[in-house]
């Protein structure tokens, strides 16, 4: 039987504040990762998303599936804002989640105090330099 190196899907299975972000990544419950993230009521899932353009209603499948558990969606777009495509608006309002678009940074401090007061919120932010 051959072995070697397992590649799991990135996943932290519980709801924790965002420690730090910058040199591409993040810190949370006192790990570390690189790329970009998706903070949901389920989890903090490595994200494959690096660029505000290529956010669409396919890289926030993960996101829709859980709209019964989200009201607000913070999406961290990098480092400057920018607005969301029309269809993934219309995809989020018909699944009852208000999106709001803004630098990663911005999101990062928002998801981190409405974490603290436990509201159903979500985060996709993406990674920064």
């Amino acid at each position: 039987m051959a072995r070697g190196i397992i590649i799991r899907e990135q996943h932290f299975p519980g709801r924790a504040p965002i420690d730090a972000y910058g040199n591409g990544g993040f810190r949370f419950a006192d790990m570390s990762h690189r790329g970009s993230i998706l903070c949901l009521p389920s989890g903090i899932y490595g994200w494959d998303v690096a660029d505000g353009a290529d956010i669409d209603e396919a890289s926030l499948a993960r996101v829709l599936s859980e709209a019964a558990e989200i009201e607000v969606l913070l999406v961290g777009t990098g480092k400057n804002l920018m607005p969301l495509k029309r269809p993934l608006r219309e995809a989020l309002k018909e699944a009852q989640i208000s999106a709001d678009p803004m630098s990663t940074g911005a999101a990062v401090r928002t998801f981190n105090i409405l974490l603290a007061e436990n509201r159903a919120a979500a985060a996709a932010l993406i990674a920064v330099e």
